[in-house]
């Protein structure tokens, strides 16, 4: 089989590109926009890109009230998606009216961050505090900017779960009992 993006000619019910690369990890961002609004979503295009300084990133199909929020007050939390949590993090994924906190309505615990506002999410054994670093819309080839958005973030605080430290490591083996720790986008 050969097809052309652009075109969508693969002839499939689904564009067999989102399961090309994966698993993906999920990135569960939490935000919070200057009037303190609070928006819990998931994001399956997620991943570390940098370890000095640390760095992640994720990609937004359009301008979403996480974009919105963190481009208004440029810090976020990505919470670690664990296999315990799926049912949640699946939850937190329907479209909720602006200012209703995704993270109450699906009956999560908030934790207070360190160095940013917006919380964590409590049930979660990792999450990484973040700083806004910026946004990029990418090019299609010889066209103008995509509807989507690549934000990049540096990593300023990290929480993990005391539990989940083993001999002066993290112990990932550990996050979710022998189950894959990381909650994963997968379309198969």
């Amino acid at each position: 089989m050969f097809y052309e993006p652009r075109k969508k000619d693969h002839g499939l019910p689904h564009d067999p590109y989102d399961a090309i690369v994966g698993p993906r990890p999920i990135g569960w961002i939490t935000s919070m926009n200057s009037e303190g609004d609070i928006n819990l979503a998931p994001y399956s295009f997620f991943t570390s890109v940098s370890s000095d300084p640390p760095m992640v990133m994720f990609a937004s199909d359009g301008r979403k009230d996480t974009i919105e929020f963190v481009e208004d007050t440029r810090e976020f939390v990505c919470n670690l998606a664990v296999w315990d949590l799926r049912m949640q993090v699946k939850d937190t994924s329907q479209s909720f009216p602006r200012g209703v906190n995704e993270m109450a309505a699906v009956g999560l615990e908030p934790a207070p961050s360190i160095l940013v506002k917006p919380p964590r999410v409590k049930a979660s054994p990792c999450a990484l505090e973040c700083k806004w670093l910026q946004t990029h819309p990418p090019y299609r080839s010889g066209q103008w900017p995509a509807p989507r958005f690549i934000a990049f973030w540096q990593v300023i605080g990290i929480h993990i779960d005391e539990r989940f430290i083993r001999e002066g490591r993290s112990d990932d083996a550990n996050f979710s009992d022998g189950i894959p720790r990381v909650f994963r986008y997968d379309r198969r």
